[in-house]
């Protein structure tokens, strides 16, 4: 018994398991978990990365959204899964933000392998064209005179799209009533359609209704001017200095997963990202590609956590809100 343990134990090792998972891998098809509905910017990167993915690793990458409870349906379905390297989730910055918002399952920082940070983009407030809206100052006017009046849609409670137009009140000292969705895609269909007269979003899924006029854009929440939105003012120069925001993407796999593996998938999306066809496809969408290494990838997630949680906690955000 004593012996057949510490064969056990032997073959079970991480340097054993490492190396024949690594050399074999991935042995059947690749499922990237998507945390909200088609139509939003996870959906949107995702599906851009994976044909050429696909080709890299030699295995079919399947996208499948698991929308829920402002991403964390799918982070503890990904959290519970095997880490074989066959399961990943396509994540943002609900990763970060839940942690604090909600009383979830998990602990962000142990329960996930961080894979890579593939890239980044701003915010902005929108408005519907049928508004009189045209600059940041006049909406900010109107929301004075008559506060929660206006009222704005998101992604979700506790989304930073949420938790940075809150900050944005706090320090303009007005107040405009949220309206969440379940992703991107539902609150695009709603902003465009009018039915909310403001929409705060990160630019991939409305850079192009932006460019067409279809919403008409008040500030974005870059440090600096947005090279796609060059004619839109950022919030810090309107009267919020030192304000900024970025939404981002980053691929996570259940705790565990053997570094060689984590290792192979952050080379084949960073071998994706570098080619020119994909480059030009994200920046179509308004995204700037980062390709961290998972060491970077873990140190930004463990940052944003401590940065928003702090401001959630300071506004009283509650995911029931």
């Amino acid at each position: 018994m004593q012996r057949r343990s510490a064969i056990t134990a032997l073959l079970a090792s991480p340097a054993l398991a490492t190396g024949s998972w690594a050399q074999s891998w991935p042995e059947r098809p690749v499922r990237i978990i998507i945390p909200f509905p088609p139509g939003g910017s996870n959906d949107t990167v995702a599906r851009i990365l994976q044909p050429r993915l696909q080709e890299i690793l030699g295995r079919p990458v399947v996208v499948d959204n698991r929308a829920g409870a402002s991403g964390s349906v799918a982070s503890t379905e990904t959290a519970r899964a095997q880490p074989d390297g066959h399961t990943w989730m396509l994540a943002n910055d609900t990763l970060a933000g839940n942690e604090t918002l909600m009383s979830l399952p998990y602990r962000v920082m142990e329960a996930f392998t961080f894979c890579s940070l593939l890239g980044t983009c701003p915010y902005a407030l929108t408005a519907h064209p049928s508004t009189p809206f045209r600059t940041l100052a006049q909406m900010i006017e109107a929301a004075k005179a008559r506060p929660d009046a206006l009222s704005y849609a998101t992604t979700g409670v506790g989304s930073l799209a949420h938790v940075a137009t809150v900050l944005l009140q706090q320090r303009g000292d007005f107040k405009i009533s949220h309206v969440p969705y379940r992703g991107g895609g539902p609150a695009l269909q709603d902003a465009l359609a009018g039915h909310v007269p403001l929409f705060m979003s990160n630019i991939v899924i409305i850079l192009s209704h932006i460019r067409e006029g279809r919403l008409i854009p008040l500030g974005v929440s870059s440090a600096q001017t947005s090279r796609f939105l060059p004619q839109v003012p950022t919030f810090a120069a309107q009267g919020f200095p030192g304000f900024e925001a970025l939404t981002y993407w980053v691929m996570v796999g259940p705790a565990g997963i053997p570094p060689a593996i984590n290792a192979r998938m952050q080379a084949a999306l960073r071998q994706v990202l570098g080619e020119a066809p994909i480059q030009a496809r994200m920046a179509e969408q308004g995204a700037e590609i980062v390709a961290a290494s998972p060491a970077d990838t873990e140190a930004f997630i463990r940052n944003e956590i401590t940065k928003w949680g702090e401001v959630i906690r300071a506004n009283n955000i509650r995911s029931e809100s």
